[in-house]
């Protein structure tokens, strides 16, 4: 990311890269058919690409007017204006980039026998000013188990294993009188803004399913849906399913929830406690095959695998992956669903780097729906040249004849340099022998886990 500002002035590279970002996915035309339109004299193109590019300049509009660094041809209302524009549908627009982002550029880069997958997962939204913020409401946060202010971000991405690109979200609100701290005046339903709203208070695993629907409708396509055990319900699963997408989840281990296994209905506990696991250093404990729904009419039964793998965090427990495509083996279904992790990185950036939680200070549901639309577009800009920095095969056609796809993980390589890193400090130091490096490789080996044996290369590996 190399248009992250470091402490020099790199205006220049990053109006550049804006400028390119916009022409090549054709932002201008999306805007338009999301009825984003000026209301007076300046142009929306004008006031959006100050917004995309403005966090990458390291200060807010509010410097840039007190130090008198403003230069844009639009007032602080006009900008504000676009922002509370109520009419301007960004759950469209995020969709319509990703697709162009994903359809233009990574999936020529992406081999058609690679997994693609969507990402599901929410992230706490905190929000200081909340008692005159719209739809602010007491929220549970899964990182500190407290409950605080703000939204759930819920968040629709799509990921080849080495890229992430956020699809469409929806600030979740309680739908609870008691959680609800902000202004919940009604609006009319059949306004664009009345939809948001109601969305807003729809249960999350709704609105999941509401969201993967807007994707596929709009042109976007993936293998597999990956999210954790706080959606992994048989509803959810049986739900997805109808939708032509296969799961990759996480089961949450409760006792409420019952699968058809061997012909009685068993609770995950009951399941594991029931079969016989796997000895030694093998990657996963159990495999078992169940039926998920409740076998009626309107949630009919589907097939589904159940692997559970050790947790290593805590040895002595146990964690459980869910898929229904039953062609995977337990393998691919442990490695795809590793690639659920970028959801959690893009989090992270959006939070840490692209001042989703700091920038905006609105009190409107519909500016912080407009602003969260903004970080993902940043974000999209981000892959993109991240991607056109990593792979090489991005500078021209010779490249990606020549050059080999991506890894999906680069632990193997990883791994190995650090061994290098280690045997050459050895040597350095101590100015041993190459025999007795030799024997402390050998040492160093054995003590491994066996998922980091089988990593390193078969040239270093010893018997």
């Amino acid at each position: 990311m190399h248009i992250l500002a470091q402490g020099q002035d790199n205006r220049e590279e990053v109006d550049c890269a804006v400028s390119k970002f916009i022409s090549d996915f054709r932002i201008g035309d999306l805007l338009k058919k999301c009825n984003a339109q000026k209301q007076k004299g300046v142009p929306v193109m004008t006031i959006f690409r100050y917004k995309l590019a403005n966090v990458f300049n390291q200060k807010s509009m509010y410097m840039q007017m007190k130090t008198k660094h403003f230069a844009e041809p639009f007032s602080k209302n006009a900008f504000y204006r676009f922002l509370n524009d109520a009419g301007i549908n960004w759950l469209r627009f995020t969709t319509l980039l990703a697709l162009s982002v994903i359809e233009n550029f990574f999936k020529p880069l992406t081999s058609e026998d690679r997994a693609d997958v969507f990402i599901v997962d929410d992230s706490l939204y905190e929000r200081a000013g909340y008692k005159k913020t719209q739809m602010a409401s007491r929220v549970f946060d899964h990182v500190s188990m407290r409950y605080k202010t703000g939204f759930r971000l819920l968040t629709l991405g799509w990921s080849d294993g080495n890229s992430f690109v956020p699809i469409n979200s929806s600030l979740l609100a309680s739908s609870k009188d008691s959680n609800q701290l902000g202004d919940f005046s009604k609006v009319d339903n059949r306004s664009l803004a009345g939809k948001r709203r109601k969305m807003a208070v729809t249960k999350a695993t709704d609105v999941v399913l509401h969201l993967l629907k807007y994707a596929k409708t709009s042109g976007l396509r993936a293998r597999y849906v990956l999210f954790d055990s706080w959606f992994s319900t048989p509803h959810t699963l049986v739900k997805i399913k109808e939708r032509g997408f296969d799961s990759i989840a996480m089961v949450k281990v409760s006792s409420k929830i019952n699968y058809e296994f061997e012909g009685k209905r068993k609770n995950i506990k009951q399941i594991y406690a029931s079969c016989k696991k796997r000895r030694g250093r093998s990657s996963y404990l159990l495999s078992v095959e169940v039926k998920v729904g409740k076998g009626t009419e309107n949630e009919p039964a589907i097939p589904a695998r159940i692997v559970c793998v050790r947790n290593r965090s805590n040895k002595k427990n146990w964690l459980a992956v869910i898929c229904t495509d039953m062609s995977l083996t337990e393998e691919e279904i442990i490695r795809i669903y590793g690639k659920r992790w970028n959801i959690e990185v893009f989090f992270k950036s959006c939070k840490s780097l692209l001042n989703l939680r700091t920038e905006c200070h609105s009190l409107s549901y519909d500016a912080l729906t407009a602003h969260v639309a903004m970080v993902f577009a940043r974000y999209m800009l981000l892959s993109v040249y991240q991607r056109k920095d990593e792979d090489q095969r991005t500078i021209g056609e010779m490249f990606y004849v020549l050059l080999q796809e991506m890894e999906d993980v680069t632990f193997q390589h990883s791994l190995f340099l650090l061994v290098e890193a280690m045997t050459q400090s050895i040597k350095a130091i101590l100015h041993v022998s190459d025999e007795l490096i030799e024997k402390i490789y050998i040492d160093f080996f054995n003590r491994l886990p066996e998922f980091m044996q089988n990593a390193l290369s078969e040239d270093f590996r010893v018997a």
